[in-house]
């Protein structure tokens, strides 16, 4: 199972700032993501996702590969190929990947304008060095899964201070 944890920061790149340093420590295999995506509070009210993973893109890519593949079975590439790209695209825009985006939208609603939330889905991680990493990064813990004890760890790293949870120092899977 995973836990998910949201993180508001004043701004979009500094949220952005923040996913690229979580992906860093997931390529030292300090952390697993399953999700890791930016909501971002516009000044007219709208929220603007920015996800990991394009699964509109995805999708088409991937159908235009199968509908060339049959498309050329078929002695019609050019077709099947549009027609892949077409069907794909609209799977992929209709799958949900991660972090569900209706409530990522409105957990944003409540953020100031210009101001960006961090959602990040951890699979596991290694707890002392990934706070160890956020140490003093800023941000505001904004909602979490975690139990109070690693709650309050994560809190206490992003402000910089030290926690005294012995849970935050212990490799533990989340799931």
């Amino acid at each position: 199972m995973s836990d998910l944890i949201v993180i508001v920061y004043p701004t979009e790149a500094r949220a952005e700032e923040m996913r690229q340093k979580i992906i860093s420590l997931q390529k030292e295999y300090l952390i697993e993501i399953g999700d890791a995506a930016i909501a971002v509070m516009h000044e007219d009210g709208k929220v603007k996702l920015n996800q990991l993973l394009n699964t509109t893109a995805l999708g088409a890519a991937s159908g235009s590969f199968w509908g060339l593949l049959i498309g050329a079975i078929f002695l019609m590439p050019v077709f099947g190929a549009a027609l892949g790209a077409a069907s794909g695209a609209l799977g992929g825009a209709l799958t949900d990947y991660g972090v569900n985006d209706g409530f990522m939208k409105e957990l944003a609603g409540s953020l100031q304008p210009g101001h960006a939330a961090l959602f990040v889905l951890v699979s596991k991680m290694t707890g002392d060095k990934v706070l160890e990493a956020l140490k003093g990064t800023g941000g505001t813990v904004l909602k979490t899964s975690l139990d109070h004890t690693r709650e309050q760890a994560l809190r206490d790293a992003l402000a910089g201070t030290s926690s005294t949870a012995p849970e935050a120092g212990a490799s533990t899977p989340v799931g």
